[in-house]
């Protein structure tokens, strides 16, 4: 294949001089030719195989395709639904089951995290003033000796106003010491009832009811049934993600603790921060790194038609691993699962009924989140364009050094090689 690079360009939305350079500079460093049309041919190979599997052939408009994926996804779901003893998603201990179960295939993770005396310290000097409404306290001791800390930290993101907690209740963080941090097992929670009613507005809004913590080393759910296909596999997704995400982020802290500015690192990281200016020409490659999804706060960020990694590809790619893991406790599940396997950076372009070309991606994860959200005719692609992103950089460095790379230089913001 000689239109590899015009095939991927395209696919990543980038021009198609952006990856002849990267492809040149990373050739010299690493001595690997041809890895770009490599990369092309394979794709092309996994596309053809899943369309046999599915039992559709090439040429088939894309909505075929999408729509035999998204029936695929659905009975997946099912099987797994089934798997987990029929969970009810609006009750707390059939979340909490479904946590739990969760929490021990992936081995009842283990990090650093902020202790609980100082995360309640930081409730006491800034009051969050909508949760004590809502819950009808007078004072933050009155709601800390009758609520859950991790379960009133939980809903600060859903309830408080999101400037007063960036630059009021955050701000705390700035003073953050390695010795207020302690090592613990990631802790689950589904919420308790009190806390369903005061959340419910924004939950059927962005339909997101699971969340998470890095800080304090917590995965939560809000117990509410989305009455949507795919509820099952999108929570065990969602589920482990967190669970990688937040000890990805813990190794940092713990890096982090050996160097000065800890609690200022640790805001940066958890508020996301990601490079915002144009690096001079160099003739080395670089390698932004974008630690958080741009592509759902503007889809034409020029970052996103930069080279760059992303460590959020990491924690699915991890999170599709211990999917499979789940699978294999039934073999149906396990041989249905696996048609899934690899394909997180898969994607091409099929014409529609009209004739225009759209990308379609066979990502699993955008697969599961356009079923959730089909309903308002959204679909997802920018899992599967981070995916190949990070695929490119693997190819030529290898999984261990993308991730250890990532990890050195996160706070720069960018990879140079």
């Amino acid at each position: 294949m000689n239109n590899g690079h015009k095939i991927i360009a395209k696919i990543l939305r980038a021009d198609k001089d952006t990856i002849l350079n990267l492809e040149k500079k990373m050739e010299a460093l690493t001595g690997k030719a041809g890895i770009i049309n490599k990369i092309a041919e394979a794709n092309e190979n996994e596309v053809r195989q899943r369309l046999d599997i599915l039992g559709i052939g090439r040429q088939v408009f894309a909505k075929e395709i999408y729509d035999a994926l998204i029936s695929k996804i659905e009975a997946d779901d099912f099987y797994f639904f089934d798997l987990l003893g029929r969970p009810s998603y609006g009750k707390t201990e059939d979340c909490n089951r479904v946590l739990f179960e969760a929490k021990q295939i992936a081995g009842n993770p283990k990090g650093l995290f902020l202790k609980k005396e100082k995360a309640e310290e930081f409730l006491k000097n800034q009051p969050p003033k909508r949760v004590l409404e809502v819950l009808g306290y007078q004072t933050i001791d009155q709601m800390l000796a009758s609520q859950d800390l991790y379960e009133v930290f939980s809903t600060l993101r859903f309830l408080e106003d999101g400037e007063w907690l960036n630059k009021v209740f955050f701000r705390q963080y700035e003073n953050l010491k390695p010795q207020d941090f302690e090592r613990r097992e990631i802790v689950t929670k589904a919420l308790s009832a009190n806390w369903v009613e005061a959340t419910q507005g924004f939950i059927q809004k962005k339909y997101h009811n699971i969340s998470h913590l890095k800080e304090l080393g917590v995965v939560f759910v809000i117990p509410f049934s989305l009455g949507i296909s795919g509820e099952t596999v999108r929570m065990l997704t969602l589920v482990f993600h967190y669970f990688n995400e937040v000890i990805f982020y813990s190794n940092l802290f713990e890096q982090y603790a050996q160097k000065k500015d800890f609690g200022k690192n640790v805001v940066s990281l958890l508020r996301g921060d990601i490079l915002d200016k144009h690096l001079p020409e160099s003739n080395r490659a670089i390698w932004l790194i974008i630690q958080r999804y741009l592509a759902k706060e503007d889809e034409y960020d020029w970052r996103l038609f930069e080279p760059h990694v992303s460590p959020e590809v990491i924690h699915w790619q991890k999170a599709e691993e211990l999917i499979t893991k789940t699978a294999e406790r039934n073999g149906n599940i396990a041989s249905s699962i696996s048609f899934w396997r690899d394909l997180d950076w898969v994607g091409h372009y099929f014409k529609d009924e009209v004739g225009a070309e759209v990308l379609v991606s066979f990502n699993l994860i955008d697969t599961i989140m356009s079923l959730v959200k089909e309903k308002e005719f959204i679909k997802y692609l920018y899992h599967q364009q981070e995916a190949l992103w990070n695929k490119i950089f693997i190819e030529y460095l290898g999984q261990e050094k993308l991730e250890e790379l990532i990890k050195e230089n996160i706070i720069k913001g960018y990879i140079e090689l």
